[in-house]
């Protein structure tokens, strides 16, 4: 099987298992490139994008870090940022193919921190 077989399976086993706990909740995906992290918040029953944030975002080089790790936690606060703004508290958490290690539980972690909950 190839890699881009196994992880879209995984994605699938992933997401299947989350709607079956989320109780109705909006639902946090992660996606991540070699070097820019993606977060967004969405809400599977209207099918749209509530709230996203990328490290994209992040323009002037003093505030742009050199270590992934740091971008990720920048991305994990400024979607716990948008999401109160926009009055969501409580979402689930959806790794999607990506172990929950690394950048990806940097993010989550940033993201609790600032007032997300999951």
């Amino acid at each position: 099987m190839s890699e881009k077989y196994q992880a879209n399976k995984r994605q699938q086993r992933v997401r299947s298992s989350l709607k079956k706990k989320s109780n109705g909740r909006l639902r946090l995906t992660v996606f991540r490139s070699n070097y820019n992290i993606y977060a967004q918040i969405i809400d599977d029953k209207l099918g749209k994008t509530l709230v996203s944030a990328s490290s994209l975002e992040i323009e002037t080089k003093a505030e742009k870090p050199n270590a992934k790790k740091e971008l990720a936690v920048i991305t994990g606060k400024k979607i716990a940022e948008r999401a109160s703004a926009a009055g969501i508290k409580e979402v689930v958490f959806d790794r999607g193919r990506y172990l929950y290690h690394g950048r990806v539980k940097a993010l989550a972690d940033a993201a609790r921190e600032a007032g997300l909950v999951f």
